[in-house]
């Protein structure tokens, strides 16, 4: 039997990619979940491909602090407490800073970091009874700022360093934290990503075949939530530029500059 039987598990933006497959894998696994989104409609077709199984779904804008409490207070009065949380929500961007409106550097704050801290607020208490595990998907950008993506970069390092802490805090409460981080990963999250003005881009620079798939990303999450782990980082280009950058941040940053920028161009 599955260590995560009849937990109960909340899975922010569970309606694509890395989010989808966690919460189809943890159904999978016998627990008891509950995720959200902003897209209720993807949610509905989720919840319909999972008819019979203990599926809480629920809109919600994370950016949003009451949204984050409404849903949360929904998962308590539903399944009466919360085992594991995984901050999965988030929103990426591409856009030289010269050239981004600050509008759209906020969204992606409010998203990404905010919506991380909302939800682990209103979870903690319950965790803290079950002596379970708080989980945020990061990015290896929270290690080695990227070109083009600034706010992205920001947000992720903060989510990094306010795990970090979090997991200092409570070493000895029975709470274990983690934060992942993949490498490019096959998701929605470059379509979704936002542009210099704040809009969705629509389309993905990259060539999505060649990266790790959300459905692996997601096993890799729950052997290592099984494990209780401080932190996964994911794909050997992605422990590459973590190792580069702790030892040749110089290097690092010429490489890292050749990746993204074609005769001074972003192209990725």
């Amino acid at each position: 039997m599955s260590v995560f039987n009849s937990k109960v598990i909340v899975v922010t933006g569970g309606s694509d990619g890395i989010g989808k497959a966690l919460v189809e894998q943890f159904l999978e696994l016998g627990a008891k979940v509950a995720t959200c989104g902003r897209n209720h409609d993807k949610l509905y077709q989720l919840q319909q491909t999972n008819v019979g199984k203990p599926l809480l779904i629920q809109a919600t804008d994370v950016s949003n602090e009451q949204d984050c409490k409404n849903f949360i207070d929904s998962v308590i009065a539903t399944y009466g407490t919360v085992d594991i949380l995984i901050n999965n929500a988030g929103i990426s961007m591409r856009s030289l800073f010269a050239d981004v409106e600050l509008s759209a550097l906020k969204k992606v704050m409010d998203i990404n970091f905010w919506g991380t801290v909302y939800c682990t607020k209103f979870c903690l208490p319950h965790i803290a009874k079950n002596n379970g595990s708080i989980v945020a998907v990061s990015s290896i950008a929270g290690f080695r700022g990227l070109p083009g993506r600034t706010g992205y970069s920001a947000s992720k390092f903060a989510v990094n360093g306010f795990m970090e802490s979090l997991r200092t805090e409570l070493l000895n409460t029975g709470v274990n934290v983690l934060w992942v981080c993949p490498g490019f990963t096959s998701s929605n999250i470059r379509n979704a990503a936002l542009n210099k003005d704040g809009n969705a881009q629509g389309e993905s620079p990259m060539d999505e075949g060649t990266m790790m798939s959300s459905t692996e990303c997601a096993t890799h999450i729950i052997n290592t939530i099984e494990k209780r782990k401080r932190r996964l980082v994911l794909t050997f280009t992605g422990k590459r530029t973590v190792f580069m950058n702790n030892f040749f941040p110089a290097l690092a940053d010429k490489l890292v500059n050749k990746f993204f920028f074609k005769n001074g161009v972003l192209v990725k």
